[in-house]
C-alpha cells in the first residue's frame, strides 16, 4: 500500500476532556502498563497473532436510491454524522434475527 493512501487523523481539534499531550507523553511501556491493567481492554496482540493474521476487507456496499418516510431520515440524522451507516446497521441486524428465525 502507498504511504500517500493512508489517511492519518489528527486528535488536535478534539472538543473533549482527554489530555491528550499527556496521552501524546506516553511511553509505549506505559500504554502496554495501562492497558494490561484495565479489566475491560482488549488483550495486547502478540507477534504470534499478527504471524497468523489474514487480512479480511469488509464488503462494498451497493449504492441505491431509496425512499424512506421523513421522521425516519430525520430521527438518524439528528443523532449526527454517519447515519446512512446507522441506518444500514439497523437494517443488517434485522436480516441477522429474521435469519435466526428461520
Amino acid at each position: 500500500m502507498s504511504v500517500k493512501h493512508i489517511a492519518k487523523r489528527t486528535h488536535k481539534n478534539r472538543r473533549d476532556k482527554t489530555d491528550w499531550a499527556r496521552v501524546d507523553a506516553l511511553s509505549d511501556r506505559e500504554i502496554e502498563s495501562a492497558v494490561k491493567s484495565d479489566p475491560d481492554a482488549a488483550p495486547i496482540l502478540g507477534k504470534e497473532w499478527f504471524r497468523t493474521a489474514k487480512l479480511a476487507l469488509p464488503e462494498r456496499k451497493v449504492p441505491i436510491s431509496l425512499r424512506m418516510d421523513r421522521e425516519v431520515v430525520e430521527w438518524f440524522k439528528a443523532s449526527g454524522k454517519r447515519y446512512q451507516s446507522r441506518m444500514n446497521a439497523v437494517l443488517k441486524a434485522y436480516v441477522r434475527a429474521q435469519r435466526k428465525a428461520v
